[in-house]
């Protein structure tokens, strides 16, 4: 969920609507600086702070030694029935929850590196093999891992290392001496078909491949634009009052030409249903799959057998290399606040990460020079720009937001700082619930003794006040209210600037002759280029795609002058076809049927990518009458129209009016 669980808002708007009138008025009025100031001690430890704690342990984001034990029973249970690719997700639930250094999770390895092989991927079969190896696997049972790890050898064709592999375990065997049991005599009799087989391959070697060196892929032309990073120089940067920042063709523009190619300056994996707010009584584990299981939270490379968290049971990896990188860049800070994130939502935890991936230094850097221009709250463009930064009539993109000093436009920090928070336009209600989660993320940072981390120090001894004073009066450093400020701002800027990254993923069982696919989101992301694109409902781009990079093509033909704009897509044809499906499903199932409901559940979604506000929270309304007598109010429909609701209330009027 982009924004905080429903309990949570609804305990921010009793405390906002508990306040006096006047306290009201004046954080009505406020800027980010002032809203921080007279707000960060409105988060009560007897009541909102105890209530969010109530609803963290209700989303399970650490380590549960039980639940491992279960994990691994259902895999054992699914291998049996050979059904290895849902064995080969239970075996990785269950090492994620298993504690760092305990025996089982090698068995956990060990037995997903079974499912791996007989799916026929050697590779990674190899590499949970050498993490059972490297986690303690017992050595007893070390023999039938090596055969395996022979045998997946012999399957690649690497016949040498085989052989060697096989000596290992021919070395083991003699040391042990025990070849009594059947077990033992079912080893043997593999280890000497494993020798027939690799004598039989270097006694007829496989022809080898005919060489494709004349074939060369051929490379797209690409030239780089000089002041706008990632974007091609047929494109130029512009500024305005009225459209503000945005891209104009320099050039005549081909379809199917590549304009822009970004890589996320931050992304957050959207996490699954199952993830989130499960009943605290409940002790029975989830096995659906979410895109927490089927995607590394750093990448977003689609996983098969992932590296687990050695801290959470949340966070998964495609590779140990993507395990080291998250933690040293940010995953050491968010570890221990997982089950927080979880329901705050996932605007909250980009807003960390963002502020985390960027450091304390830059962050301070541009929350300062934001403070000299606070006053001028009718030009918030003006408002980005840094203090040195005097009005510049020069010609180029020098003096517009967000580019440096040489007049270039980077997928940066700045970039991301300087793109539009319209703190000033935002609901009182909605700035506050921002407000009040932010510090809550900031307060738990301080309280968990992660400050110096926050701020890339290296001890506690650095900080502006001493820990116990900290704890004792509940108030934030200078320093975390600076990164809360710079929060704030990013969780609002999320509400217009947000981009999900979206895949293509089947839907249902997939044992049909046919395969449904449709998009689904799979990250919110910050790309500060692509956020240079204007809303429009007839867009000339189309956007792509892959892990964390975002790819920009023209969908028609762009003439020199004409703006580049970006859209979810012909959502106005979208409608009207629904639109009539639903007349005659009303026709044949009635007004309040469950078909009815899902039907304006499409409608309601498709209204809301398109920005129609009216028409999207009136089908919202119906579709949430409808579908809450079928499914009930906590059905994840329901919830998921009840999120469009409030994402749509929360935007501000003038960007409602101009879209």
């Amino acid at each position: 969920m982009a924004l905080p669980v429903e309990e949570w808002r609804l305990c921010a708007a009793r405390r906002w609507a508990a306040l006096e009138p006047a306290l009201r008025e004046r954080l009505a009025a406020a800027s980010l600086h002032d809203t921080l100031r007279l707000g960060c001690g409105l988060l009560r430890p007897e009541a909102e702070a105890a209530a969010l704690r109530r609803l963290c342990r209700r989303a399970r984001a650490g380590k549960e030694p039980a639940a491992a034990r279960f994990y691994r029973e259902e895999g054992n249970r699914l291998f049996g029935r050979r059904h290895y690719g849902p064995a080969v997700r239970l075996y990785s639930q269950a090492a994620s929850h298993e504690l760092p250094g305990s025996p089982e999770v090698s068995v956990c390895f060990a037995n997903r590196s079974a499912a791996l092989f007989h799916l026929g991927r050697f590779e990674v079969c190899l590499e949970d093999i050498a993490r059972a190896e490297s986690h303690g696997y017992p050595d007893r049972l070390l023999p039938k891992v090596l055969l395996r790890k022979a045998e997946c050898l012999l399957c690649l064709g690497r016949l040498q290392d085989a052989a060697d592999a096989l000596s290992v375990v021919e070395n083991k065997i003699a040391v042990d001496r025990i070849m009594t049991s059947p077990t033992h005599q079912t080893l043997l009799k593999k280890l000497s078909q494993l020798k027939i087989k690799i004598h039989e391959k270097e006694s007829c070697p496989e022809p080898a491949r005919e060489a494709c060196g004349d074939i060369q892929k051929k490379s797209e032309i690409w030239e780089e634009n000089d002041s706008v990073s990632g974007a091609s120089s047929s494109l130029s940067l512009n500024f305005d009052t009225e459209r503000g920042r945005h891209l104009v063709a320099s050039q005549d523009i081909l379809p199917g030409q590549s304009l822009l190619k970004e890589e996320a300056f931050v992304s957050v994996l959207c996490p699954g249903e199952s993830l989130l707010l499960q009943d605290s009584s409940e002790t029975a584990w989830d096995t659906r799959v979410t895109n927490a299981d089927l995607y590394c939270h750093r990448c977003l490379r689609q996983l098969l057998a992932s590296v687990p968290c050695c801290g959470c049971s949340y966070a998964k990896y495609c590779s140990q290399n993507c395990a080291d990188m998250a933690w040293e860049q940010y995953h050491r800070t968010e570890c221990s606040l997982g089950a927080l994130l979880l329901t705050l939502g996932v605007f909250c935890h980009v807003a960390l990460r963002t502020v985390l991936l960027a450091g304390f230094a830059e962050v301070s850097r541009l929350v300062e020079w934001s403070h000299h221009d606070d006053k001028d709250l009718h030009n918030p463009e003006a408002r980005c720009k840094p203090p040195s930064e005097a009005p510049d009539t020069r010609a180029g993109t020098r003096g517009i937001p967000g580019c440096n000093d040489n007049g270039q436009y980077q997928s940066s920090y700045r970039a991301v700082f300087n793109l539009l928070p319209h703190a000033e336009k935002h609901s009182p209600e909605h700035k506050f619930l921002c407000m009040l989660s932010v510090v809550a993320i900031c307060k738990e940072l301080q309280e968990a003794g992660l400050e110096a981390a926050v701020l890339n120090r290296e001890s506690s001894e650095k900080w502006s006040k001493p820990k116990t004073h900290e704890k004792t009066s509940g108030e934030l450093s200078p320093e975390l209210k600076i990164m809360a400020e710079a929060m704030l701002r990013h969780v609002l800027q999320l509400q217009c600037n947000a981009q999900a990254i979206t895949v293509m993923q089947e839907s249902g069982s997939g044992d049909g002759a046919v395969v449904n696919k449709k998009p689904v989101r799979l990250a919110t992301a910050f790309f500060p280029v692509l956020s240079l694109l204007n809303h429009s409902c007839c867009p000339n781009i189309s956007v792509s795609f892959s892990g964390t990079a975002a790819t920009v093509r023209a969908s028609q033909p762009i003439p020199s002058g004409q703006e580049i704009f970006h859209c979810y897509g012909k959502w106005q044809d979208a409608a009207r076809h629904l639109e009539r499906s639903i007349e005659i499903v009303e026709m044949h199932h009635g007004p309040s049927s469950v078909e009815m409901g899902h039907e304006l559940f499409k409608l309601a979604q498709i209204l809301f990518n398109g920005f129609a506000v009216s028409e999207a929270l009136s089908t919202i309304e119906r579709a949430e009458e409808i579908l809450s007598v079928h499914f009930g109010p906590q059905s994840i429909q329901i919830q998921e129209l009840q999120e469009m609701k409030t994402c749509l209330l929360a935007l501000p009027r003038s960007i409602l009016q101009r879209t």
